[in-house]
């Protein structure tokens, strides 16, 4: 037994699933999970000192790659001063700054401890600002665990929401309404159903926590168009795409600009921290200046803001860090899908900049639906043989793979020429 599996089996006895986040388990491939020791640039070294190109990269935010020098410095510097101080500091106004000065759309802007708490927070002004209850989220879209988004879709397209979680009361999935990602008409129909009575929308604008699946035939633009006809704001959940699709996120990419934003550990360096911020008249109705209350001890502590401006500022410094991301993502995500049409595999690919998935569905993949098709045993199987390369995935098929810049062409080839062995062996 390995030191993974041996602290696996202590964990369980302490750790509910042994793992302080559901996915870690590893349980829907059928592994156990590796312990990671450290991490530098595009690599991982678990305790068992085995090394793996890692595409998950703490979920998304290790944009520069793990342990890089620049933010690993600050971080130092910040922590020789102190840990936190429940108290305001210069880092929290140059932080503001940063993100304010690449987010057009954001005036002001209020530093949380993570995406689920941005989420939170901005659903509570956005229902504050407009005096109205309902929400509509899309089915397939995850936004953090606050109880109002562990909704899923009931038996009807209009009806409320019904909880996927055990704890979340009925009352809570009662003003959370859900439509299937890419489905105009639908979100129409309950707009026309529910009139004057939404709040606001909230998506992902690529969707990331099913796979990942795109936005359709302008349907980000329609979208905003209905929310406007209906004095519905729109809140982009861009824990995910926040900096990686570009400077300005996915609403800069698709040109189409939310009332609110939110962000998650992205814009610390991987550090916990998230943020939530919009037009000026929104935001000033956050307590003290406003009647929507929210507040947090840890919110922009110093050693989290330290990391956060270090990565946003070397961002904004290298532009030719978006070059290199697009051009790795093409020659791994082109690459699969040239072995997909030699192979003739049963799978789609979904990508766009540096976030890409492979279902193993011939797709398309288009919403949560087609996302579901997927063979979950055929991915699993994929996974195990990937790890046993030295590649490390996510541990299930619905989710995303995230190239770093620190990713270059021999870290790529050796992920492709594992891919090929897999494809391969199964048309023996």
């Amino acid at each position: 037994m390995g030191k993974s599996e041996a602290l696996f089996e202590q964990a369980k006895r302490r750790i509910p699933g042994g793992v302080n986040s559901p996915v870690r388990a590893f349980g829907s491939v059928g592994a156990t999970p590796r312990f990671i020791k450290s991490g530098s640039g595009a690599v991982i070294t678990d305790v068992d000192g085995v090394s793996y190109i890692d595409y998950i990269g703490s979920w998304g935010p290790m944009l520069l790659g793990h342990n890089h020098p620049v933010i690993r410095e600050a971080v130092i510097k910040a922590a020789e001063n102190g840990l936190s101080f429940g108290a305001a500091t210069e880092s929290e106004v140059t932080m503001a700054e940063l993100i304010c000065g690449f987010f057009p759309s954001i005036d002001m802007v209020r530093m949380v401890n993570s995406g689920t708490e941005a989420v939170m927070s901005a659903i509570r002004v956005a229902r504050g600002a407009t005096g109205r209850d309902k929400i509509l989220k899309f089915e397939g879209c995850y936004h953090g665990h606050c109880d109002a988004m562990l909704v899923s879709a009931g038996s009807g397209l209009m009806t409320s929401g019904v909880s996927a979680s055990a704890g979340v009361t009925a009352g809570c999935a009662r003003d959370t309404l859900t439509a299937p990602y890419n489905d105009l008409e639908t979100v129409t129909r309950i707009f026309d159903r529910n009139k004057g009575e939404l709040a606001a929308v909230i998506i992902e604008p690529v969707a990331a926590n099913m796979g990942v699946v795109l936005p359709e035939d302008n349907f980000l633009a329609k979208l905003r168009a209905l929310c406007d006809a209906n004095g519905t704001l729109l809140i982009f959940d861009e824990v995910i795409t926040g900096f990686r699709l570009g400077p300005g996120g996915a609403q800069e990419r698709y040109g189409v600009y939310p009332d609110l934003t939110t962000f998650g550990k992205i814009i610390g360096g991987g550090m916990p921290v998230g943020a939530y911020g919009g037009r000026r008249e929104l935001m000033e109705q956050v307590s003290p200046l406003g009647r929507v209350y929210q507040a947090g001890t840890l919110s922009g502590n110093p050693v989290a803001m330290a990391a956060g401006i270090a990565q946003l500022t070397y961002l904004k410094e290298h532009p030719e860090v978006y070059e290199h991301l697009e051009s790795s993502a093409e020659k791994l995500f082109g690459g699969l899908q040239v072995l997909i049409r030699r192979y003739d595999a049963p799978c789609a690919l979904n990508r766009i900049g540096s976030l890409g998935c492979l279902f193993f569905t011939p797709g398309p993949v288009r919403d949560y639906g087609g996302a579901k098709s997927a063979d979950t045993g055929a991915y699993a199987e994929y996974f195990r043989h990937m790890l046993g390369s030295g590649i490390y995935l996510a541990p299930a098929q619905f989710e995303a793979m995230f190239i770093s810049d620190a990713h270059q062409d021999a870290h790529i080839e050796k992920t492709l020429a594992a891919a090929e062995a897999f494809f391969g062996s199964r048309l023996k």
